[in-house]
């Protein structure tokens, strides 16, 4: 499974914006954004003075979108090409997908100080959905499946610390938490209004329509 394995804080002081990809340390004050608000890069300073052309607005929109997820340009592309054929407005179904990828699913329960950490627990097999052991973290939820931390993985360090550290966040309304059992179950479809991912999708629309 190909993956980006470069520096993550690099990514988001490229994007000018918390993406949270390294987890509890991106609410920190050790944040790369905090540290550095600027991109990386010799010509940083130059680059932030010129007028960035609309094509340019709505190509780092979509590359915003793609690394808040985790997903690699192939796949992203995919997940447009299915919210283009899908009945609805083409940003919230594209939104809509990648809100429903499991490892996305995990992280917004708790399980997983982020993204990137939930798809490497799920790989190595620790979740079920509907009691049955699944290991592809871009497996697609729906409304009904039970998403759970394994029996003999709840006990396990990463998942225990993860669980600890994600009790005070709020658990988007399309989704409901069993604790105790360290299981959580989609009750709905996300809608637009249930998603805090700060993006204009529409840009990201524009981008492929060109």
């Amino acid at each position: 499974m190909a993956r980006y394995r470069g520096a993550a804080c690099r990514l988001c002081r490229r994007e000018g914006v918390r993406l949270y990809l390294k987890g509890e340390r991106c609410f920190s004050a050790k944040c790369a954004i905090e540290k550095r608000p600027y991109p990386p890069g010799d010509h940083a300073q130059t680059r932030l003075r010129r007028r960035i052309s609309d094509y340019g607005i709505q190509l780092r929109e979509k590359q915003k979108l793609r690394r808040i997820y985790g997903v690699l340009e192939r796949q992203f592309r995919r997940y447009f090409a299915e919210a283009s054929r899908s009945p609805g407005i083409t940003g919230g179904i594209l939104l809509q997908l990648l809100e429903r990828r499991l490892d996305n699913v995990v992280w917004r329960l708790g399980f997983a100080t982020s993204r990137a950490q939930a798809r490497e627990l799920i790989g190595h097999g620790h979740f079920t959905v509907n009691d049955r052991p699944v290991n592809i973290p871009s497996f697609q939820v729906r409304p009904g499946d039970a998403v759970a931390v394994r029996e003999s993985s709840r006990t396990l360090p990463t998942v225990v610390a993860a669980v600890s550290a994600a009790g005070g966040r709020r658990l988007p309304p399309w989704l409901r938490i069993e604790a105790d059992a360290m299981r959580g179950l989609v009750v709905s479809l996300p809608a637009r209004d249930e998603i805090d991912t700060q993006v204009q999708e529409e840009l990201v629309v524009e981008y492929y329509s060109r």
